[in-house]
């Protein structure tokens, strides 16, 4: 697999931005801003909510499947 620019836009991109220097190798860049626990909290959370936003909406398929099958009005049409 090669890399590189593909189309022209890529191209252009690579020709504008080849000579940029970055220098960012301050202390301060290697330190998070967020602490790992309040990192692993707002995940849980997160996660808890998508959890129960799933078992709802399986609560809610059932009754919807329920409701339907007893509004359904079944008519035999030949006697087997």
């Amino acid at each position: 697999m090669a890399i590189g620019a593909r189309d022209f836009i890529d191209k252009l991109l690579v020709e504008k931005y080849a000579q940029e220097k970055v220098d960012n190798h301050d202390a301060d860049s290697y330190v998070s801003r967020v602490s790992a626990d309040d990192m692993y909290a707002s995940m849980n959370m997160s996660a808890n909510n998508y959890r129960t936003m799933l078992a709802l909406n399986n609560r809610l398929t059932m009754v919807c499947y329920g409701v339907v099958a007893k509004s359904a009005k079944y008519i035999q049409t030949e006697a087997v």
